[in-house]
């Protein structure tokens, strides 16, 4: 990546609200917006207008795609998926509750430091912070000096942008739980990562 002079601020945010063939069960599906997710999308979008956004990039999956095709609409520019925004893969426990114990044992030793940790069939933590930074600073590297909507996914943004910002606690994502289309504003220059707000609720039921 070049050198960022003029840093690049780029909107980080969950997706919105979405419908899956099983809800029930962990799942790496990628879902659709439901009615009430076009509407806070659309919201987002229109809270935005003053910002000057010049583009919206997205993870691939399908309930982030959709957002951004809705909020690009909404701002006028165009949207296309990144690789490596996606939400970290359930692997081998796909099909077990959503309170599965070994996730969440995996996924609290990550958020402990312990990032080499595995997913079973999927990805260590390690791997995950790795591709979702190199995913955004690609969008930095490209937008420099410009405002850029991301939509992204809960679970990786929660773990991994503490982590890429220096000055920010690990154990933020515990404290405050991010809503569908929550904002997380991150400046990216040739410095690093300045995670600047970070929005979320102490109410679990957000998520």
């Amino acid at each position: 990546m070049s050198d960022l002079q003029c840093a690049a601020t780029l909107l980080v945010a969950r997706h919105g609200d979405a419908e899956y063939g099983h809800p029930s069960v962990l799942s790496d599906e990628g879902g659709w917006l439901s009615p009430k997710g076009i509407e806070q999308t659309t919201a987002l979008a229109e809270s935005l207008v003053g910002r000057r956004v010049a583009a919206v990039r997205t993870s691939p999956l399908a309930r982030a795609v959709q957002s951004g095709a809705v909020a690009a609409e909404v701002l006028g520019v165009d949207s296309r998926a990144v690789e490596g925004l996606e939400e970290f893969s359930v692997g081998a426990l796909a099909g077990r509750p959503h309170d599965d114990p070994e996730l969440h044992s995996v996924f609290k030793a990550w958020l402990h430091g312990d990032t080499r940790r595995c997913i079973p069939g999927g990805e260590t933590g390690e791997e995950v912070l790795t591709r979702y930074r190199e995913a955004l600073l690609s969008i930095a590297d490209q937008f420099r000096g410009e405002t850029v909507l991301v939509f992204s996914h809960g679970g990786v943004m929660s773990f991994a942008l503490p982590r890429l910002s220096s000055h920010l606690r690990g154990d933020l994502a515990a404290a405050k739980f991010l809503p569908n289309c929550g904002v997380a504003e991150v400046a990216v220059d040739g410095d690093g990562f300045d995670v600047r707000t970070w929005p979320g609720s102490t109410d679990r039921a957000v998520v």
